[in-house]
């Protein structure tokens, strides 16, 4: 029998994974921005994304455990779903349009679904809502990083 846990994490790695095929080969764009001095830490992001994503799963295995099948929990599932859609299409997006502004937007668009979700989560199990935290922790880093490019590449905006 296939358990809840398999199928989230499933589907968690496949739209993880799929948004590295749908990215345009043409990185340089991005590559050649201006970073801002304090951006030490850009070689830890994947791994800070894929914790991020685990806990994410987690959460959501946490949730449909709690009472799975029934309407709320879908819904609850279906925002777990587009959160990790509008976070993993970030890159191919900003990629695709060479738009600083689109991933800041996409940024601050999982930040607030991101809090939503977060506080439809806490009714349900509080220690899903916890493991909600680290996406809190970080997305608004990358969308205030996202911003800090546009003010040092305004022509890429």
């Amino acid at each position: 029998m296939i358990q809840s846990w398999m199928v989230i994490g499933a589907v968690t790695f496949v739209i993880a994974v799929g948004s590295f095929f749908i990215t345009p080969r043409d990185v340089k764009w991005f590559a050649q921005l201006t970073r801002p001095r304090w951006l030490v830490f850009e070689p830890l992001i994947p791994f800070i994304w894929t914790f991020t994503f685990v806990c994410g799963a987690a959460s959501a295995n946490i949730v449909w455990q709690k009472n799975p099948g029934s309407l709320i929990t879908w819904v609850l599932m279906g925002l777990y779903l587009l959160l990790e859609i509008i976070t993993v299409s970030y890159i191919p997006v900003m990629l695709r349009w060479r738009s600083l502004r689109i991933g800041e937007i996409l940024g601050s668009v999982g930040v607030i679904l991101g809090v939503l979700l977060t506080l439809s989560v806490l009714p349900v199990s509080k220690f899903a809502a916890l493991l909600l935290l680290p996406y809190l922790a970080w997305s608004p880093v990358g969308t205030y990083t996202t911003e800090e490019l546009i003010q040092l590449n305004p022509q890429d905006a």
